[in-house]
C-alpha cells in the first residue's frame, strides 16, 4: 500500500519548497488572479485561526456551498488545519436539499460562494447558520471573506490522523434524500494519491476545475490530487466564459461528463456539417490541420489524456472524437469508493463501451445477480448517522455493493450493462435494461438526452430531447431520422425490449427544472412521475412530438 500523506503534509511541503510557484488561477471579470502556494497556505492558516477562535468542538461540520473557485480549495485546507470536517453542498442545490444537509450534518458554519443565481441560492440558507461570504457577490452574511481573514494566521503545522473523518459528501440524490458518505483522510487520500500513478499527473500538469467540487470525482481527481502532484489549477469564471478560460489554461489532462462532450460535438457540427468534416478528414495534408483547428478552438489541443465519467458516453461519440485525435477514456467510480474504481487507460479502440480495468489496489467481482462489487482501501467508512443503510451497502466479506450490473471480459475490462434499480419490468413480466438501449439511441446526433422507460407497459418507450443541431431540421426530416433510428435500434433487441414509440419532448432536462442531478444524470424517477400520463398514453405514431 502507498504510504499515505495528508493534504496538510503536502501543503507544508509546497509552502517550503515551492512557495512562490503559482498554484491556483482564478479569472475575475476576465482578469486572472494568481495564488502561489504561499498565498494559499497563508489564507488557509487565517481560516484555521478564525475557526480556532470560535472554539467549536473538534470535528465540527463546516459547510462549503459554492461553485468552484480558489477560495473553495483554501477553505477546505483551513477546515482541515482547524481539525474540523468539511461538508460540501452543490451550488445548484435547491432549498429543501440545503436545509436537509445543514440540519442532518448539524453544520456550525457555512462558507457561501460563487453562484449563478446568488440571491436565490443564498436565500436557501437558514438565518440560524453563521455564514462567511466569498468575495464574488454583494451578499450580506455574518462575515465577509475579508473580515473573516482579518486575523494573524496560525504559526504551527497541525497534523491530522489518517483515521480522522475528513469530509461528509452528500450524494446528489437521483433517488430520495441524499445520504452523507463519510470519508476519512485514509480512504479519500489513498484514492487521490494513487490516482497520480494511474493518470501520470505531475507538477508540470495543468488542470481545469469546473465540474462541481461537491462531487467526489472533482474532489479526488482534481482538488486532492493536485495537493500531491503540485499541478496548476485554473477555474472557470462562468458558463459564458468556459471556452475562453479553457483555451487560456490549455489543460494537459481534461476530464468531463457525457453531456458536455456531446455539447462540444454539437458545437463543432454547428460550424462544420458532418459530411464536410468527413471529407476534410480524409484529405492527408488537410486532416491534421482540421484536427488541430477544432481541438485548439475547444482549448484541449495540449491535453495528453481526456476522460469521461458520471454516466455512459455513447460509443458513437467516443469514435467521433477519436477521429479528431481526442481519445476519450471512460472511467467509473462512485462517492462510496472515492471515485476510484476503473479506467480505460491507456485508451484502446477495441475496448470502447467498457469502463476499463480496475485500478491497482481495487478488487472487483460480480455477484450471482451480476452486480459489480468492489473492495479497496478507498471504500467509505459508511453513511453518516445511518448504520442500517451502511450495513445494507456492504457484503459480509466487506465488498461494496455498487448497484451497477455488469460484465467482466477475459482481460479484466468491465462493461456496465445497467443499474439494478433502473431495470424495470413490462406488463408481460419481462425485464428491460435501459442503459444499452439509450446508448444506441444517442448515436443519432439529433438526440441530446434520452430516457428509456415503460414499467408495466406492454413495450418500453423512449423519452427524448432534441440537440441544438436538430433545431435546424423540419419536423418531417426529424421524423424520418428518428423512424430510421427506431428501426435500427429495435433490430438489435430481443422482442420484449423493442421500443413501441419515441416521445420527443420540447423542454430540455436541466438541474433547474429538477430533471437532472448536479452531476447531470437523469433523475429517472422524477421524469417518470412528471410525464406519467404521457408515458402511459397509447400512441399510433412511432415518433410523437410533444408540444
Amino acid at each position: 500500500m502507498t504510504d499515505i500523506k495528508t493534504p496538510l503534509e503536502m501543503l507544508y511541503h509546497w509552502e517550503q519548497n515551492a512557495g512562490n510557484q503559482i498554484y491556483l488561477r482564478q479569472p475575475i471579470n476576465g482578469v486572472l488572479k494568481n495564488f502561489t502556494w504561499s498565498d494559499v497556505g497563508s489564507q488557509a492558516r487565517k481560516i484555521a485561526a478564525r475557526l480556532r477562535a470560535m472554539e467549536l468542538e473538534p470535528g465540527s461540520r463546516i459547510c462549503i456551498f459554492s461553485k468552484n473557485c480558489a477560495e473553495w480549495f483554501i477553505t477546505d485546507l483551513g477546515i482541515m488545519l482547524a481539525g474540523h470536517v468539511s461538508v460540501p453542498i452543490f451550488p445548484t442545490a435547491g432549498k429543501e436539499t440545503v436545509e436537509y444537509v445543514l440540519q442532518h450534518a448539524d453544520v456550525k458554519l457555512l462558507f457561501a460562494g460563487k453562484f449563478d443565481a446568488a440571491n436565490q441560492s443564498f436565500s436557501y440558507i437558514p438565518k440560524s447558520v453563521p455564514t462567511v461570504v466569498f468575495p464574488y457577490h454583494d451578499l450580506s452574511g455574518t462575515y465577509s471573506w475579508q473580515e473573516y481573514l482579518d486575523i494573524e494566521p496560525i504559526a504551527d503545522d497541525p497534523q491530522r490522523e489518517l483515521d480522522d473523518l475528513m469530509t461528509i459528501i452528500y450524494t446528489s440524490g437521483s433517488t430520495g434524500q441524499p445520504k452523507g458518505v463519510m470519508h476519512s483522510f485514509s480512504t479519500i487520500c489513498w484514492a487521490a494519491q494513487n490516482s497520480l500513478h494511474e493518470l501520470s499527473v505531475n507538477n508540470e500538469d495543468r488542470l481545469m476545475s469546473y465540474l462541481p467540487l461537491a462531487h467526489i470525482t472533482e474532489r479526488v481527481i482534481i482538488e486532492l490530487s493536485s495537493f500531491y502532484s503540485g499541478a496548476q489549477i485554473s477555474f472557470v469564471e462562468s458558463l459564458d466564459s468556459f471556452t475562453r478560460d479553457v483555451s487560456a489554461h490549455r489543460p494537459t489532462l481534461f476530464v468531463s461528463v457525457p453531456r458536455l462532450w456531446t455539447k462540444f460535438q454539437m458545437g463543432v457540427l454547428a460550424k462544420m456539417p458532418q459530411k464536410k468534416l468527413d471529407v476534410l478528414l480524409k484529405i492527408p495534408f488537410l486532416s491534421s490541420v482540421i484536427r488541430k483547428k477544432i481541438t485548439s478552438a475547444l482549448g484541449i489541443d495540449q491535453s495528453r489524456a481526456w476522460a469521461s465519467g458520471s454516466a455512459p458516453l455513447a460509443p458513437a461519440t467516443i469514435h467521433w472524437f477519436a477521429k479528431l485525435g481526442v481519445n476519450i477514456s471512460e472511467g467509473w467510480g462512485m462517492t462510496e469508493n472515492a471515485a476510484f474504481g476503473t479506467a480505460q487507460l491507456p485508451f484502446r479502440h477495441d475496448k470502447v463501451g467498457t469502463i476499463g480495468k480496475a485500478y491497482g489496489g481495487v478488487d472487483i467481482r460480480l455477484s450471482d445477480e451480476g452486480e459489480i462489487q468492489v473492495k479497496a482501501p478507498c471504500n467509505m467508512l459508511g453513511y453518516y448517522l445511518e448504520p442500517e443503510k451502511t450495513a445494507e451497502t456492504f457484503t459480509e466479506d466487506g465488498y461494496l455493493r455498487t448497484g451497477d450490473k455488469g460484465e467482466i471480459d477475459a482481460e479484466g475490462y468491465v462493461r456496465i450493462t445497467g443499474r439494478l434499480k433502473e431495470i424495470f419490468k413490462t406488463s408481460k413480466g419481462k425485464y428491460v435494461v435501459p442503459a444499452p438501449i439509450e446508448a444506441k439511441i444517442l448515436e443519432n446526433t439529433n438526440v441530446e438526452q434520452v430516457c428509456v422507460t415503460g414499467n408495466n407497459l406492454p413495450q418500453p418507450i423512449a423519452l427524448m430531447v432534441l440537440s441544438e443541431e436538430a433545431a435546424k431540421h423540419s419536423e418531417e426530416e426529424l421524423t424520418e431520422s428518428f423512424t430510421a433510428t427506431l428501426k435500427h435500434v429495435n433490430a438489435t433487441l430481443e422482442s420484449h425490449m423493442r421500443l413501441d414509440h419515441l416521445l420527443v419532448l420540447k423542454e430540455e432536462w436541466s438541474i433547474e427544472n429538477e430533471l437532472l442531478t448536479p452531476t447531470l444524470k437523469v433523475k429517472r424517477h422524477v421524469l417518470e412521475e412528471r410525464f406519467k400520463d404521457l408515458i402511459e398514453k397509447s400512441h399510433d405514431a412511432k415518433v410523437v412530438f410533444v408540444s
